[in-house]
This record gives structure tokens, sequence and C-alpha cells, in this order.
């Protein structure tokens, strides 16, 4: 299953990136209601010369459909790796895995932080999530990309509280 997830803040390139490389900040956005329990953190290197972000959380499986459950049980945990390449022409580009372990799903895919056309900047996430389930892989997909988007998303709000100074 494809699946592009864009997200927008109020800042620049360069302040986002910054953010998104700074270990208190991923600990603070990861450790949020409705980000899950999050185990691990990782963060290395900067926007500079690149870097890359390992996060573990638990999440509940609440929002998923009932009917799905029984493949996934009663928490997922997600695995997270983003590796961002140095800046260029203004913007970031790297790659995100994302692998839900306990209920065999997995994206992979591309990350880009750009200016936005209308001002601030945009992350735009582009992969594929594949679930190898046999005979329920697409109810599964689907279900884990309503949890992927919904983490996401989380992270967005994050972003723009901490640029709001919450």
């Amino acid at each position: 299953m494809h699946l592009t997830v864009e997200l927008t803040y109020p800042a620049d390139v360069a302040d986002v990136a910054a953010l998104l490389s700074d270990p208190d900040f991923v600990r603070w956005r990861a450790g949020r209601p409705g980000a899950g329990s999050v185990s691990r953190v990782d963060v290395t290197g900067d926007p500079t010369s690149g870097f890359t972000v390992s996060l573990r959380r638990t999440l509940t499986t609440d929002a998923i459909p009932a009917q799905v459950r029984p493949f996934v049980g009663e928490c997922l945990e997600i695995r997270q790796t983003e590796a961002w390449e140095a800046a260029g022409s203004g913007r970031h580009v790297g790659t995100v895995v994302v692998e839900i372990t306990g209920a065999p799903v997995r994206m992979t895919g591309t990350l880009v932080l750009e200016p936005h056309p209308q001002g601030g900047c945009r992350q735009v996430y582009t992969g594929e999530l594949r679930a190898s389930v046999p005979l329920f892989a697409a109810a599964v997909e689907e279900a884990a990309a309503g949890a992927v988007r919904r983490t996401l998303e989380s992270e967005e709000q994050s972003l723009r509280d901490w640029l709001a100074g919450a």
C-alpha cells in the first residue's frame, strides 16, 4: 500500500531540521500523550553533516478495527528510523523505515524537508507499507497505515507546540 503523509510547520527548513536532530526535542515529542510509550530514542549527527533518528515506542491497538486486532495483539511496538542527508539546495532528504513488530508490517520510503510555497516548510513522508499476513494483508496494511499516519500527525503537532513555546 502506498502511503504519503505531508506535515507543515510555521518555521524554516533550518529551524525544523535543528529540532528534528535535537535529542531533547525528540524525547519530548515521543513522550507526549497520544504518541505512545517510548522505550528508546537515539539521535546521531547534525543537520550540517546529516543525522539519524531512531525511536522505539509502543502504541495500544484500540484505534485499530476489532477484526484486525487478533493479528496484531493489544499493543504495537513501532521502530522508526529516519536517516537524513546533509542539507543541500535549502532542503533535506532522507530515508525512513517504520517496522511494526509482532504484526509483520514494514514501511520503507523517503523523506523530504523543504520550503513550503505558502511559507514555513513541509515534511513529506512517501513510502510503501507492506504486511505479510496471508489473506488479511490488505486489512492489516490499512489499519497500520492509519496508525502510522496518526503517529506522524501527532509529531507534527508536537513540533508546532514546541515552536509555540508549549
